[in-house]
């Protein structure tokens, strides 16, 4: 049997081979979840630009329905002066 003295340099060698295979294979994981938290940012991008298109939209129309509700109020104003 060898001594212990001649198996550490042996063993550390094998631990750092194991942990070197180990993280690769962690970082190939990684890889791919880095790929999918990519596309779900995309998709949240283009979800709050939808969100923001809209939200002018509804402030254009808004404003919009406003403004004829004030040009008629000015016309009932104008006709029941007249009376």
């Amino acid at each position: 049997m060898p001594e212990p003295e001649d198996m550490v340099m042996p063993m550390l060698r094998e631990m750092r081979a194991e942990m070197r295979e180990s993280f690769a294979s962690a970082q190939r994981r990684f890889d791919g979840v880095d790929e999918r938290l990519d596309r779900i940012e995309e998709a949240q991008k283009n979800f709050r630009h939808a969100l923001t298109a809209d939200t002018m939209m509804s402030r254009l129309v808004t404003g919009d329905f406003e403004e004829r509700i004030k040009a008629l109020e000015a016309k009932v104003d104008d006709l029941m002066k007249a009376r």
